[in-house]
């Protein structure tokens, strides 16, 4: 098949979040299982294009892209895939709207860009543009996110897109529900509507405004997301479904909505072979996950004894990421003797917390507020436990890092962590890791109590350790569930083109 993937970032050339990492990994996988695989991402001014290998796409020159009553130029570049020369990736350029320092946020207010909604809206617009003219004609059109949800309304809504790219089937997936690309109707004809569009039953209109993940719902053929418990909670509950339970429902119900979990890039992720950590180690020999340790805790300055497990946090530093239970059980938290090793960026409210807890407890409280990826990969190395006590999780990647490094997650029992993580069973010396249910900061420090008691008993810990590590969770199959939707999504789009030519 002839898959087209677009995404706001790509791992390796832009990463802010899980979507990257996703994005990359799932189109090289595509790609080793026999298909045609093209990528689109903005070309950020943060992209070293020297390093990358871009070069402008031979034979195409600047084109002009419709925005509302204006068009627009924009530029294409191109590269191959880091360790998959077979991915094709494709940067659309524009330099008023993505040769910016940030790709999210402005470095120097800390706030997200103010035109979000149309600088997507003219990727989306353009990627279109630049597809047709190279004559991709792709199968499926694989959209992420609120960024690219504009693209599946240009292809399905009035006015549709014409060309091959028409007869493509739309998948539409969703990592984070919480980020929904909410904007006011007068915005719709800077995008290429009509604002008349924004009324009561239309796909456009959403509490009287319009809403960019609405949309990708609306007009995809099929919509996934991140993993199956995520996929009930959103269509069937208003604490998980935001305000889109309904439609998400409605698509449920037309088996149009399903769950596939993410996986891990073992090029990347893998104990054995990481260049990042100090040394390697395997579920048969650990030594090196001792080495890692006292590795990570002198370039940390924690001191602790044998005793005392190291906990790992790489996240960002927000509410949903459960940062709120941490602050109010964080004195008890440290009173059963751990170490903490935190690494993220995110409110600042976070920062000052964390901080503040640095200077109270130094020597057992290490904080680093940036994106490191090394650290991230010692973290994950040489901690004994990882804490994701998520209010939501849509998938998650660091508990499954944590599983494959043998670093034992203490998580919340919700989306892709419940997926994911067996909670330890000491009487049947079951399970992978440590969960509560109730987002409750007691519920959670009961959770770390049995995990830090439970790792004062070598060989039950080294029992969890070694279950966690055997389980594959790696993108192979993950991959196969993401080709055979591909399938679904092409036939869907070709017996409504044989409904439509009928009528």
């Amino acid at each position: 098949m002839r898959i087209l993937i677009a995404a706001a970032e790509v791992a390796p050339f832009a990463r802010v979040g899980g979507l990257s990492d996703v994005a990359g990994a799932l189109a090289k996988e595509i790609a080793r299982a026999g298909h045609d695989v093209s990528v689109f991402l903005p070309r950020y001014a943060s992209i070293d294009g020297t390093a990358f290998g871009l070069q402008p796409v031979a034979g195409l020159g600047p084109v002009g892209v419709p925005m509302g009553d204006r068009e627009e130029r924009a530029s294409l570049f191109r590269a191959p895939m880091p360790g998959e020369p077979r991915v094709s990736v494709f940067f659309v350029g524009h330099e008023g709207y993505f040769g910016r320092p940030g790709i999210y946020t402005d470095p120097a207010t800390g706030h997200g860009y103010p035109d979000e909604v149309e600088r997507y809206a003219f990727f989306c617009r353009a990627l279109l543009v630049f597809a047709e003219a190279m004559g991709l004609a792709p199968d499926v059109v694989h959209l992420n996110d609120h960024h690219t949800a504009l693209a599946a309304a240009y292809l399905r809504g009035p006015n549709p897109h014409a060309g091959a790219l028409s007869r493509a089937g739309v998948v539409f997936s969703i990592h984070n529900l919480g980020y929904q690309g909410w904007f006011d109707r007068d915005l719709l004809p800077r995008l290429g509507f009509s604002s008349e569009l924004c009324s009561p039953g239309s796909p456009f209109e959403f509490s009287g405004r319009v809403n960019a993940l609405k949309l990708g719902i609306e007009f995809a053929d099929f919509v996934n997301t991140v993993s199956e418990r995520y996929a009930i909670e959103i269509s069937t509950t208003a604490e998980f479904g935001l305000g889109l339970e309904g439609v998400l429902a409605d698509k449920a119900s037309r088996g149009r909505l399903i769950g596939i979990l993410n996986g891990v890039d073992t090029a990347v992720w893998d104990p054995a072979t990481d260049p990042l950590i100090p040394a390697h180690y395997s579920v048969s020999d650990m030594r090196g996950k001792t080495a890692c340790r006292e590795a990570l805790t002198k370039r940390c300055g924690l001191s602790v004894s044998s005793r005392a497990p190291v906990v790992g946090i790489v996240s960002r530093l927000a509410d949903q990421k459960g940062l709120d239970l941490i602050r109010e059980i964080a004195d008890e938290m440290i009173g059963l003797d751990l170490a903490l090793a935190v690494l993220g960026t995110g409110d600042r409210a976070y920062h000052e917390f964390l901080t503040g807890l640095a200077a109270k407890y130094r020597g057992r409280v290490s904080v680093d507020l940036r994106f490191d990826d090394e650290l991230a990969h010692w973290i994950e190395a040489g901690s004994d436990m990882f804490l994701m006590p998520s209010r939501y999780e849509p998938c998650g990647l660091n508990q499954m890092y944590s599983l494959r490094y043998g670093t034992v997650p203490v998580v919340r029992e919700t989306g892709g962590l419940a997926d994911t993580v067996t909670d330890y069973d000491a009487s049947k010396n079951t399970g992978t890791g440590f969960s509560f249910r109730e987002y409750r900061a007691d519920a959670l420090l009961s959770a770390l109590r049995r995990a830090v008691g439970t790792f004062r008993e070598p060989d039950r810990w080294a029992g969890i350790v070694r279950r966690g590590m055997q389980l594959d969770l790696s993108w192979a199959a993950s991959a196969l569930r993401y080709a055979r939707l591909y399938e679904d999504a092409a036939a869907a789009r070709r017996k409504a083109e044989a409904g439509e030519l009928r009528a």
